[in-house]
C-alpha cells in the first residue's frame, strides 16, 4: 500500500496573520480531519493546541514543516462555517485570524504549554555551591519530580525566579520542558441507588423494618430516596447524594452505613453544570398591534433577510420574539437571541425558559470556562447526556460573544436593543460589532434576522428607510398603557432659588415622595459611578490625577480611595493639599455612590440599592439586585446605564434622570443620538403596568432640542436632524469610519509615527477623508500616549479598493522596523 504524506494548515491562538503548515505523522493520517484540535510545536520551545483548517498534500516551499505532536479530538469542535465566519470577521475588522480564534473559543478549549522544571537525571547528590533558595527548589524536586514557575514562586517566596532557574540550569542541575495543560474537566456527581440484592420488594421491606426499629436516620434516607426517585410512580429517575443531603439533615453518616450494609450503592457520572427548567408558560395572548406586526415581519422576510422592529418601550416586542423563535424551533432549526448586557440575560432568560424549558441555553462571560465549554460542546455534539436525559439546545440567549458558537441549523437571529454600543467589542482585537456580524452569519446559514429597538441606531433606521431592511413599527404600549408623562426640571433656576434638596430638584423630590406613599418604586439614573467626580483644593485648585493616565481620580467613599476608572490605579485621599498644604479640600460633582448615601436622609423609610459596575462584580450580583427589585424588596434603585437596558419592572412609578446635560456635551458626532436613546430608554422603565408613570429630567438647559424630542417621543425628528448633519460632514451612514490609534510610552515616538502614517494615507487616499493625527480627550492611558487618525471610507464603488489600500498601508507600517515598538490599534466602524 502506498504511503500517503499529509499536510495540514493549522490556526493558532496568536495575533499573527494566516495559518501555519505542519506535517502529519503517518500513524495519525486516519485521525486527521478539519475542525479538530491538534498539539503542535511553535518556535524553539513552545507547544500550542491549534485547529485544523485544511488537510492537503502540498508541502511548504520555503521551509521544512514540523510534525504534529498529537491529536486531541475524535470529532470536530469547530465547523467549516465557523472558520468561514471567523475569516470574514478577521478580514472586515482588519484583525489577525488568531485573534478571532482567541475571542471565539472558550479558554478551556485553548491549550497552551506551561514551563515545567525537572531534575537532570544525571545529577548526583554532590551539590555545588548553592544558596538557600536553590537548595529548597532541589529538595522539593526530589519529592515532587516536576514544578511549575508559579509553584517555585510560592516555595521561594520570590516573585522573579528566572535568575534562580538560570543558575541551576548553568550548573546542569535542572531541565526545562513544556507541558500542555488541559483545563477542562467534566462535572462529576455522586449518585445513589438500591443494590441489586435490594431491588426486590421483599428485601427492601426487610431493610425498611430494620431501619424503623434501630436506625431512624437511615429510615429517613430510604424514604427520601423512594420519594425523589419516584420508585412507586410511572417514571423512575436517578437520585444524587446532594439531593438526599438537602432532604435529610446529617444524612451522610446514614448513607455510608446503608452502603456498608449493601442496601445502597454509590456510583458516579458526569452531569451538566446548569439547572435546566421545565416549560411552564401558557400561550401568549397577543393584541391586534402585535398580531399585525407579526404578520408584517413574516411578509417582509419573504423578500428581505433582515427586518427592523421599531417598537416603543413596553409594546410587547419580547412576546413577538418568543413567538417567532417557537415557529423556528418547531421547524427543526436553531435560534440565537442576542442581548446587549449580561444584566438583561438574568431577567429575560427566566421568561425564555418558561416558554422553552431545557431547549434554551445561556452563554456569557460571567460563566466560568467550564460552563462556557459545556454550552459549546452541547451545540457542536447535538446535545449532552445528564441525569438520565439528553439536553439539546435549540435556542441560545447571550451577549455579543454568542455569535461565535458552533450552530449547525441556524434559522433565526434576534438582536434585541440593537442600538446598544455593548454589541461592539473594544479590546482586545477583533473589534467586531455583533449586530453587524450577525447579519453576515445569518446570510451564511440562510437564516433571518430581526433587529428590535425603541430607539434604533441611525445606521439601522437608515437601512430600513432605504429599503435594505424591512421596517415594522409598533407604536402602542401593550395593554393600552400610556407612554410615561415626561417633565423637565430646570436645575439652574432651582439652584439659584435654593430649592434643590441634595441633588434632587423640588419637582423630583415631591414625585418620589408621592410614589413611595403609593407603594410604587423609583429608579434614579446617573451615568457616573463613584462618590465624587474629583477632589479639588479650594486655595490652588489642585486636582489629584492618575500617575498612569491623563485623567482626574474619582473618589469612592465606601473604600476611601481615589480611583482611576481607566487603569485601576488607586490612592488614599490626602488630608492636606500636596501642592500648597491647605486643609481646604472639596469634593466636586457626584456619582451613584453619593446619591445612594444621601437618599436615606431625605427618605428615611425607603429601602435603597445601587446598581453599577462597583456593586455587580460578583457572578450573581446582577441577578440578586434585579430579583430584589422585582420582588419589591427595593424602593429606590440608583444606577448607571445598566438600569436603561430593556429591563421590565411592573411597579415603577417614577424615573429620575439626574443630569441630562452631561450626556449632551460629549465630544462625539453620536452624542445627541446617544443622549436621546439613553433618556428614552430610561424613561421607558416607568409605568409599564397599571398606572401611567412619570419621568423627571433634570437639566441646566431644559429647552435643548434633544430633551424636547424625548418629551414628544419624536424619534423621526431626531433622526432627520442627525442625518442632515452627518450627510454634510461625511459621517455614517454616508461614510464608513476606521479609527487608527497609535500607542507608545514615549510621546515623541507617537508623534513621529502618527505623522508618518498620516502622510502615507494622504498620499494614496483622498485628503479630505483623513482626519488627524490628533490626541484624543484622554491622551494617555496606562502609561501609553495615544494619537488618533480617523479614516473616512466612501460607501460607493471605491469602498473595496480604498479598504484594500488602507489594509496594505497599515500592514506595511506594522512590519516597518522603524516603528516596531509603536502599537497600532485598528477599529473598523468605531462606536
Amino acid at each position: 500500500m502506498e504511503k500517503i504524506t499529509l499536510f495540514v494548515d493549522i490556526l493558532l491562538p496568536l495575533p499573527l496573520p494566516g495559518y501555519f503548515t505542519y506535517r502529519v505523522p503517518g500513524e495519525m493520517n486516519e485521525l486527521i480531519q478539519t475542525g479538530i484540535r491538534v498539539v503542535v510545536p511553535f518556535g524553539a520551545r513552545k507547544i500550542y493546541s491549534g485547529l485544523v483548517r485544511k488537510v492537503h498534500h502540498t508541502p511548504p516551499q520555503n521551509f521544512q514543516a514540523k510534525y504534529i505532536l498529537s491529536v486531541l479530538d475524535h470529532m470536530p469542535v469547530v465547523t467549516i462555517k465557523q472558520f468561514e465566519f471567523w475569516e470574514w470577521v478577521a478580514d472586515y475588522y482588519m484583525a489577525a485570524i488568531g485573534d478571532v480564534m482567541n475571542v471565539a473559543l472558550p479558554s478551556a478549549m485553548k491549550l497552551a504549554s506551561e514551563t515545567k522544571i525537572t531534575l537532570n537525571p544525571d545529577f548526583t547528590d554532590e551539590l555545588p555551591q548553592l544558596n538557600e533558595k536553590e537548595h529548597l527548589i532541589i529538595e522539593t524536586l526530589e519529592i515532587q519530580k516536576t514544578l511549575s514557575l508559579s509553584e517555585i514562586t510560592k516555595i521561594t517566596g520570590q516573585q522573579k525566579v528566572f535568575n534562580l532557574i538560570g543558575n541551576l540550569m548553568d550548573k546542569k542541575i535542572i531541565f526545562l520542558h513544556e507541558e500542555l495543560e488541559n483545563p477542562y474537566r467534566p462535572k462529576i456527581e455522586k449518585f445513589i441507588r438500591l443494590s441489586e440484592a435490594y431491588q426486590s420488594e421483599e428485601n427492601l421491606k426487610e431493610a425498611f423494618d430494620y431501619a424503623e426499629k434501630r436506625a431512624p436516620r437511615q429510615l429517613e434516607v430510604i424514604i427520601a430516596w423512594i420519594k425523589i426517585s419516584g420508585r412507586y410512580q410511572s417514571t423512575l429517575r436517578e437520585v444524587s447524594i446532594k439531593e438526599i443531603n438537602q432532604s435529610v439533615t446529617h444524612a451522610q453518616s446514614a448513607i455510608d452505613a446503608l452502603v456498608k450494609k449493601g442496601i445502597f450503592e454509590i456510583y458516579q457520572k458526569s452531569v451538566s453544570r446548569f439547572n435546566h427548567a421545565s416549560r411552564t408558560a401558557k400561550d401568549i395572548v397577543f393584541n391586534d398591534y402585535q398580531l399585525l406586526a407579526l404578520k408584517e415581519i413574516k411578509e417582509l422576510w419573504k423578500e428581505k433577510d433582515c427586518v427592523l422592529l421599531h417598537g416603543v418601550t413596553s409594546s410587547g416586542k419580547t412576546e413577538i420574539y418568543i413567538q417567532l423563535i417557537r415557529e423556528v424551533l418547531d421547524n427543526g432549526k436553531q435560534a440565537l437571541f442576542l442581548l446587549p448586557e449580561i444584566a438583561l440575560t438574568t431577567q429575560i432568560i427566566k421568561r425564555i425558559q418558561h416558554h422553552f424549558g431545557d431547549k434554551a441555553g445561556v452563554y456569557h462571560s460571567r460563566f466560568n470556562e467550564m460552563e462556557r465549554t459545556e454550552v459549546w460542546s452541547n451545540l457542536v455534539n447535538g446535545g449532552i447526556e445528564t441525569t438520565g436525559k439528553r439536553i439539546s439546545y435549540q435556542l441560545v440567549v447571550g451577549p455579543r460573544s454568542s455569535v461565535f458558537l458552533p450552530f449547525s441549523q441556524l434559522g433565526l437571529i434576534i438582536v434585541d436593543e440593537e442600538h446598544e454600543t455593548s454589541y461592539k467589542q473594544h479590546d482586545p482585537a477583533p473589534r467586531y460589532n455583533a449586530r453587524d456580524a450577525a447579519l453576515w452569519l445569518a446570510n451564511q446559514h440562510g437564516a433571518k434576522v430581526l433587529l428590535g429597538s425603541a430607539t434604533p441606531a441611525i445606521e439601522s433606521y437608515s437601512n430600513a428607510k432605504s429599503g435594505k431592511y424591512g421596517l415594522v413599527t409598533l407604536l402602542k404600549r401593550y395593554g393600552g398603557m400610556q407612554m410615561p408623562e415626561i417633565l423637565v426640571a430646570d436645575i439652574k433656576k432651582e439652584s439659584r432659588e435654593k430649592k434643590m434638596k441634595s441633588h434632587l430638584s423640588s419637582l423630583l423630590y415631591t414625585k418620589i415622595q408621592t410614589a413611595l406613599e403609593e407603594k410604587k418604586q423609583v429608579i434614579l439614573f446617573k451615568n457616573r459611578r463613584g462618590f465624587s467626580i474629583h477632589m479639588e483644593c479650594d486655595q490652588c485648585n489642585y486636582i489629584p490625577t492618575c500617575t498612569q493616565c491623563d485623567v482626574s481620580l474619582v473618589y469612592h467613599k465606601h473604600i476611601n480611595k481615589l480611583k482611576c476608572h481607566y487603569c485601576g490605579y488607586s490612592v488614599t485621599p490626602h488630608n492636606q493639599c500636596p501642592s500648597c498644604g491647605s486643609n481646604g479640600i472639596s469634593l466636586k460633582g457626584f456619582g451613584t455612590e453619593k446619591i445612594e448615601e444621601e437618599l436615606p436622609v431625605l427618605y428615611p423609610d425607603a429601602r435603597i440599592k445601587r446598581m453599577d459596575l462597583d456593586t455587580t462584580r460578583a457572578k450573581n450580583a446582577y441577578n440578586n439586585i434585579i430579583s430584589d427589585f422585582e420582588e419589591k424588596q427595593i424602593d429606590i434603585l440608583v444606577g448607571t446605564q445598566m438600569v436603561s437596558k430593556g429591563l421590565d419592572f411592573e411597579n415603577v412609578g417614577v424615573v429620575g434622570i439626574l443630569s441630562a446635560d452631561s450626556m449632551l456635551g460629549f465630544p462625539d458626532f453620536r452624542a445627541h443620538e446617544r443622549a436621546y436613546q439613553m433618556m428614552a430608554q430610561v424613561s421607558g422603565r416607568a409605568g409599564r403596568k397599571n398606572n401611567r408613570g412619570k419621568v423627571i429630567i433634570q437639566a441646566l438647559d431644559p429647552w435643548h432640542t434633544i430633551i424636547r424630542q424625548v418629551i414628544d417621543n419624536n424619534y423621526e425628528e431626531m433622526y432627520h436632524q442627525q442625518m442632515l448633519e452627518r450627510r454634510n460632514f461625511h459621517y455614517p451612514p454616508f461614510y464608513r469610519l476606521v479609527l487608527l490609534t497609535l500607542m507608545h510610552a514615549d510621546p515623541q515616538k507617537v508623534n513621529t509615527s502618527a505623522a508618518y502614517l498620516a502622510t502615507r494615507l494622504r498620499q494614496q487616499l483622498p485628503i479630505d477623508q483623513i482626519l488627524g493625527p490628533e490626541f484624543p480627550p484622554v491622551a494617555r492611558i496606562k502609561a501609553q500616549y495615544l494619537k488618533n487618525i480617523l479614516v473616512k471610507l466612501s460607501r460607493n464603488k471605491d469602498f473595496v479598493k480604498q479598504k484594500k489600500i488602507l489594509n496594505q498601508i497599515t500592514h506595511n507600517f506594522s512590519i516597518d522596523t522603524t516603528f516596531k515598538a509603536v502599537r497600532l490599534k485598528i477599529n473598523v466602524d468605531p462606536v
